[in-house]
């Protein structure tokens, strides 16, 4: 087989974006392994598509530790700049220290013997300052966070990596902030309106997050990765030299096995909670309030000094048989009846063995 050569390797790397991610990661991260995986080939031809002007507003949601920044603020820039260095790109992730990590990997990216190599693009300083990289052909990257100022700034390309950091989402000043923020200040900031390109990556974290409320004002294309798959999904991947991929995951099956296979997802689950894990892992989020059952149904009672009369008092159990810390807990519910109306009375939770589970069993009805 013949060998091939420098200059062949720098031709493929400029012509397939999957390749040159997987070297770039190598580039930047040289003592750890790259876990290949479908998905990533997915995000390779959504954000290609961005670049060549197929795609103008691109949403893709994944969970997190899934290469996303990697992908999307550190490798593409890069490749944008690598093939048109006169292009103007804006990077936006919620925190400064943030968007300056990822604009120091870029940097670091293409300021490489590999980089150089590959294409003739040049940064304008030996030294250049993480703000803002910018090529000898006046093409730049420049990096800030939601809030921060852009007067007099514009971009082709507009990157929006996490606009919102996972603890603030629960807050509407917090979700209402960077909303107006990318509708009343990022989105002025394209030299052509009609032309320009946004790119929003993100974990879903709220219906009201950024992803959902663009999507209240107009189609974008949505690219979703849940962790573990819902139905059955079917991802045509189109090959740089040609040719599609067609790949099949079937509903229960782990995004990337390698990387986070199913029982650590179920660990995760059991430690984020059920409406955490929707949003980050499953890309779904839930309704703050419920969804089929919603929390202002609920109100609250003084047993004490209610002096409430019960038909019935029942208590259902859900159980478990081991006492280890990742074990589940067993729960017992107490509940008493008056009518059509439930009122809780007590919740025992605790992880046992079935000797004390059955203790526990007797002592709770024994209380009531």
């Amino acid at each position: 087989m013949k060998k091939t050569s420098a200059k062949e390797y720098a031709a493929i790397l400029r012509s397939d974006f999957y390749g040159f991610i997987e070297r770039s990661f190598y580039e930047l991260n040289p003592d750890t392994s790259f876990k290949d995986n479908w998905h990533i080939e997915v995000l390779a031809y959504e954000l290609e598509q961005v670049r060549l002007g197929e795609t103008k507003r691109l949403i893709i949601n994944v969970p997190p530790r899934s290469l996303k920044s990697h992908c999307a603020s550190i490798a593409f820039p890069a490749w944008v700049l690598g093939h048109a260095p006169s292009a103007q790109i804006i990077c936006v992730s919620y925190a400064q220290d943030l968007s300056d990590k990822l604009a120091s990997d870029c940097r670091t990216l293409m300021m490489s013997p590999m980089y150089k190599n590959t294409f003739p693009t040049r940064l304008s300083s030996l030294r250049p300052a993480l703000n803002e990289l910018t090529t000898t052909r006046r093409g730049f990257r420049m990096a800030t966070s939601v809030g921060g100022v852009l007067t007099g700034r514009g971009a082709d390309i507009l990157i929006i990596d996490d606009p919102l950091k996972p603890d603030e989402a629960l807050s509407e000043v917090e979700r209402k902030k960077v909303n107006d923020w990318h509708d009343h200040t990022l989105i002025t900031r394209l030299n052509d309106k009609r032309e320009g390109r946004i790119i929003l990556i993100m974990q879903r974290l709220h219906q009201d997050d950024l992803t959902g409320h663009v999507l209240e004002k107009e189609d974008w294309r949505v690219v979703r990765f849940p962790a573990i798959a819902e139905e059955d999904e079917l991802h045509e991947i189109n090959m740089p030299f040609g040719g599609v991929r067609r790949v099949v995951r079937r509903a229960g099956e782990a995004l990337h096995p390698e990387r986070e296979p199913l029982d650590v997802l179920q660990e995760i689950r059991l430690t984020q909670g059920e409406y955490n894990f929707a949003g980050q892992y499953q890309q779904a989020p839930a309704p703050c309030g419920g969804g089929m059952v919603k929390s202002e149904w609920f109100r609250t009672f003084s047993l004490e000094e209610s002096n409430l009369q019960f038909q019935t008092i029942l208590q259902s159990w859900d159980t478990a048989n081991k006492p280890g810390e990742l074990s589940d807990f067993s729960v017992c519910t107490t509940w008493g009846i008056i009518g059509k109306h439930l009122y809780l009375l007590h919740v025992y939770r605790k992880r046992v063995d079935y000797p004390e589970l059955k203790r526990a069993v007797r002592e709770q009805a024994d209380a009531f």
